[in-house]
């Protein structure tokens, strides 16, 4: 019996110890396996109430992060969006992305300001980024990506101000605030600069949103006799288009290369190169080299704004040579571009 019961418990031994060793092999099998998997990054974004096929920012912002899934492939970047038909969609979109696990969410539009700041209170570990705004105390999780869209406008003004017949040009802004503004007096400066005697009509949409409230206020204006328009608008700009193609007027285009919407008709583009900047942070973060908390102004040196490519096949030479000098004196900080009314006005003086 006792012979039986030592037999039994080495048995016993045996097998345990055969198993432990099964198991840690797998473990380490696992592990290994584990180890040499490379990690996939979730990048994705939240648009504004234009949604991502509006021809303007929020599109621009989707083709940075195609852009990125199609430089490292699927195995090692995964992008999505999520759209926002209204802005009490902002904060739930941004929840969403953060419970799905996402390494980066960037807000596009500095409508989504608040949403953004308040997910950074929540979510300290989680990184964010923010176009088009930034904060009095920047968040150390979540970086801007900010932009001289006074200068671009300011290079689309000089043309318009050149180009003009009737010596009369229109700027139609979707909503009053500091964004915008940037765009509004960037442009009236331009035109004032290459031509003193146009006038510039200026009216707010109060929507990035409603193209048929563009499409008549450009309507009205062509009616006041101005001959070339420049929309700051979002989706409510491709309204405004619409009217210059009916009309046969002049119209330049917002953030993205527009000319492909109306080739007789957009001149040229305040670029706004969204892409590039939302593919250069994204590059940053997957190559291990990303640094949070940062305001990153996109500038005309650096080739962050600027006119779109397809201007010389609207714009006369001579003019875009012209342009091309004054964009040399602003990269040399010899001409000052407003940002906004007041700097507007002292400009002026």
């Amino acid at each position: 019996m006792k012979l039986k019961k030592l037999l039994a418990v080495g048995l016993a031994t045996v097998m345990s110890a055969s198993m432990l060793v099964g198991c840690s092999s797998n473990q380490k099998s696992d592990a290994s396996k584990n180890a040499g998997k490379e990690k996939v990054f979730k990048i994705a974004m939240v648009t504004d109430t234009g949604g991502v096929n509006d021809e303007s920012f929020n599109q621009s912002a989707w083709s940075g992060l195609e852009k990125i899934k199609a430089e490292y492939g699927e195995d090692k970047v995964q992008v999505k969006y999520l759209e926002s038909k209204q802005d009490a969609d902002y904060v739930p979109n941004v929840e969403t992305l953060y419970d799905e696990g996402s390494d980066l969410i960037i807000g596009v539009g500095f409508k989504l300001a608040d949403a953004i700041g308040e997910a950074a209170k929540n979510y300290p570990e989680q990184q964010f980024a923010l176009i088009d705004a930034a904060y009095p105390e920047q968040p150390k999780n979540v970086t801007s990506l900010l932009f001289e869209d006074n200068v671009s406008s300011y290079l689309t003004g000089l043309i318009a101000g050149k180009m003009t017949e009737t010596n009369k040009v229109g700027f139609i802004g979707g909503m009053k605030g500091e964004v915008i503004d940037r765009f509004d007096y960037g442009f009236r400066a331009g035109v004032e600069a290459s031509n003193p005697e146009a006038e510039v009509l200026v009216q707010y949409a109060n929507s990035f949103t409603d193209q048929a409230q563009g499409k008549s206020i450009a309507n009205q204006m062509h009616k006041n006799e101005a001959d070339i328009i420049f929309s700051a608008a979002g989706a409510c700009g491709i309204g405004a288009i619409e009217a210059a193609k009916e009309n046969g007027k002049k119209a330049i285009g917002v953030d993205q290369d527009q000319n492909k919407l109306a080739p007789e008709n957009i001149i040229t583009s305040a670029m706004k190169n969204i892409d590039v900047a939302v593919f250069n942070l994204t590059k940053t973060m997957i190559d291990g080299k990303y640094e949070g908390g940062k305001v990153v102004v996109n500038t005309l040196e650096m080739g962050g704004v600027g006119i779109a490519p397809t201007s010389d096949k609207n714009v006369p030479p001579d003019v875009l040579e012209y342009v091309q000098a004054e964009a040399e004196k602003i990269k040399a900080g010899d001409i000052k571009v407003p940002q906004n009314e007041k700097e507007y006005k002292e400009l002026k003086k």
